[in-house]
């Protein structure tokens, strides 16, 4: 999600600084599952198009919606609570015109989003969702068709039918939780010998490293049930703390405040790297004044 994707981004890309998600290169999209992602500019089809259904009332609703977007707002933008109530719906119901490509929105977590229309963008459906099914593989497989419409929140008949256009791109393997595969063009990355972690990295609640789609996939990170349920909590997820590699805790943030909870005794040289790393957290409305907690 955008704030947390400055996070995201920080903690993979250096000198990223508090102004990093906003850069114009990024837009935010209602994308899987319909949540709010922060996403290059030039993939907001694939994170759109690329989950139309075929047919059927999802994609009725969504054209719908779109079509009477565009003619209500005209160029301008509207909080989106605002624009559907004008037209009639609960304003969450316009995540189903996103699908068509044709809705841009700004969210700032706080406030609610404003919307606004675009051209319809210039792909087949179809290619898009072969494309957001690269990605998919590229950042969170090994994988299957069960766990790519799981991801995207697409029906499982689309799941399975782009997972098969795609045959020729993969190849199969098995996993410790099974059969599944992967671009065969990320075969030579994988085999590359792992380049040394990070001392310690803050990873924001929804994470791509962290995110996981299933349980079993969850436990591959974090073997303790106990841990687990932790991070992955009923409610709002906190976010990991990983030490050089390794999810070994949860982080919270009340305002300035952060606040850390080890599973484990760290090293004094871990310690001061997590400290580090907490106090140089871009975060946009404290100016550099962080407070860590580490316990």
């Amino acid at each position: 999600m955008p704030r947390a994707a400055l996070l995201s981004i920080h903690a993979r890309v250096e000198g990223a600084g508090p102004s990093a998600w906003d850069d114009p290169s990024l837009v935010h999209v209602w994308g899987p599952r319909y949540h709010v992602y922060l996403v290059a500019a030039r993939d907001l089809a694939v994170f759109t198009v690329g989950r139309l259904p075929d047919g059927g009332k999802t994609r009725e609703t969504a054209e719908d919606l779109a079509a009477r977007l565009h003619v209500l707002l005209g160029g301008a933008r509207m909080r989106y609570d605002d624009a559907g109530q004008a037209l009639g719906v609960h304003g969450n119901n316009l995540r189903y015109a996103a699908l068509t490509g044709t809705l841009a929105i700004r969210w700032e977590g706080a406030r609610r989003p404003t919307v606004w229309t675009v051209p319809p963008p210039d792909i087949d459906p179809a290619q898009a969702a072969l494309e957001l099914a690269r990605r998919f593989l590229h950042i969170c497989g090994p994988a299957g068709p069960e766990e790519f419409g799981k991801w995207a929140g697409v029906g499982d008949r689309k799941a399975v039918r782009t997972f098969d256009d795609l045959r020729a791109e993969l190849i199969p393997l098995r996993t410790p939780l099974g059969d599944a595969c992967m671009l065969a063009r990320d075969e030579a990355t994988i085999r590359e010998p792992s380049a040394p972690a990070a001392a310690a990295r803050l990873l924001p609640s929804g994470d791509a490293y962290t995110l996981g789609v299933t349980n079993e996939e969850r436990a591959l990170l974090v073997p303790d049930a106990g841990q687990r349920s932790e991070l992955w909590t009923p409610r709002v997820w906190p976010g990991a703390l990983l030490v050089a590699g390794e999810v070994v805790g949860t982080w919270r943030r009340a305002q300035r405040t952060v606040t850390i909870q080890a599973w484990r005794r760290l090293s004094r040289a871990a310690r001061e790297a997590v400290l580090v790393e907490a106090e140089s957290l871009p975060l946009p409305d404290v100016g550099g004044r962080i407070v860590v907690d580490l316990n």
